[in-house]
């Protein structure tokens, strides 16, 4: 798997992540709950994987830095 595939991974699982707090955050909706069930193992799998994701993407950050540069 390339880096560029794995960046647009990344961020698309980040944006489903921050979508989902959204929801929590002004209708009080847990889409990964609801869909997965509270807290059950495939919810906190889909949690742990966009904590990760967005952890990797700090790299992504400091490489567009990196890009303004050269």
């Amino acid at each position: 798997m390339n880096s560029k595939c794995l960046d647009y991974t990344a961020l698309i699982l980040v944006i489903i992540g921050a979508i989902n707090w959204g929801l929590i955050g002004f209708f009080k909706f847990n889409l990964v709950g609801f869909l997965f069930g509270d807290m059950t193992l495939l919810a906190r799998i889909v949690y742990a994987l966009v904590g990760l994701c967005g952890l990797y993407l700090i790299s992504l950050f400091g490489r567009v830095i990196g890009m303004g540069e050269k």
